[in-house]
């Protein structure tokens, strides 16, 4: 059975299943959610543990041996299986299909692994799993969530503050996850319960942003030109390489520009979007840009793109005489603004 991460509190409160997986790249969630099964386990008697992590010298007989043997006490067992790579290759899929088939009564078996691509949801071994256990798939917490996620984590502590203050603390650990876990700790440590001010929140709060340059291009769409600022600064910061910088803005143009030639041929944007295979948070972003900028500007900035080129590879460009970096943020305030 499917579970939300939400629902697994009320879940735990009854007797355990035999087999849980959990997927997710959001590292924390995971991780707590894995804990809260082992308390569980551990209440529910299960009092032995074993844990097996998927190497290259794994041996997967040593999963149906860790099911089949008993405690010397007779002690209920949780058996831990991490596949960090989430594949478990052929061999793999095949015991695993065989495990999910054959669960033993005594055991309580918790596989963890990272968010699966398309392709690999489609294998026969993750269908196994999924009609023999509780499945809980873990969705990466977005940028447009992080501040009402940050609420509900403070609540939890008996603290709140208004969506300037937790905008703000947002906007520092952006894809940190991990350190958003731990600024909200620290505020229940420095301050007593009660609503938070702007100047306790700023003095506490550290930056411990991580800046994905694949979410540069959302903040380009979306037009949030602060956002925009901030992270190609926290990339050129962190050490990361102008040019796929470069390549993912001047992709991201490219398909603006061909989808915008398409609608004013007449075609449909719900067509042009399933043809360039986009969905999801992006789609949403894609039509207002579209409203926002014009075709000639597009053209004009894939131009500007080329010339960014050749100043990352030490050529003269034509418009550009500074560093490339400013250039790179001009180029994206441009489709930013329209």
């Amino acid at each position: 059975m499917q579970l939300r991460i939400d629902a697994l509190a009320t879940h735990l409160s009854k007797p355990l299943a035999g087999l849980y997986v959990i997927t997710s790249d959001e590292h924390l969630l995971a991780l707590e959610a894995a804990d809260k099964i082992r308390k569980t386990a551990r209440a529910q008697g299960y009092s032995e543990r074993e844990v097996l992590v998927v190497d290259r010298s794994f041996k997967w007989g040593e999963l149906l041996a860790a099911n089949q043997s008993q405690s010397l006490f007779g002690d209920k067992k949780l058996i831990e299986l991490r596949i960090p790579t989430g594949k478990p290759g052929k061999d793999g899929g095949k015991a695993l299909q065989d495990y999910a088939a054959s669960l033993s009564p005594d055991n309580v078996t918790l596989i963890t692994l990272p968010k699966l691509d398309w392709a690999t949801q489609k294998a026969a071994w993750v269908a196994s799993l999924q009609q023999a256990s509780v499945y809980i798939d873990i969705p990466l917490v977005e940028r447009a969530q992080l501040p009402a996620w940050l609420g509900v984590r403070l609540a939890a502590q008996h603290q709140s503050a208004d969506r300037a203050c937790l905008d703000f603390i947002a906007d520092r650990v952006e894809g940190n996850l991990l350190a958003a876990h731990q600024e909200i700790q620290k505020l229940a440590l420095l301050y007593p319960e009660g609503v938070l001010s702007f100047e306790q929140i700023h003095d506490a709060v550290l930056n411990v942003a991580r800046y994905d340059v694949f979410k540069l291009n959302e903040a380009m769409l979306s037009g949030d030109t602060p956002r925009l600022v901030r992270m190609l600064e926290g990339l050129k910061g962190e050490g990361e390489a102008l040019p796929l910088v470069l390549w993912a803005v001047a992709e991201e143009i490219r398909t603006l520009l061909k989808l915008k030639s398409g609608v004013a041929q007449g075609r449909p944007l719900s067509q042009l979007t399933k043809e360039h295979r986009i969905w999801g948070p992006r789609e949403r972003l894609i039509e207002p840009a579209l409203r926002r900028l014009k075709l000639a500007t597009l053209e004009g900035a894939l131009q500007e793109a080329a010339q960014i080129d050749k100043m990352v590879k030490g050529l003269r460009a034509k418009k550009f005489s500074g560093d490339a970096w400013d250039a790179m943020l001009q180029l994206g305030l441009k489709i930013a603004r329209g």
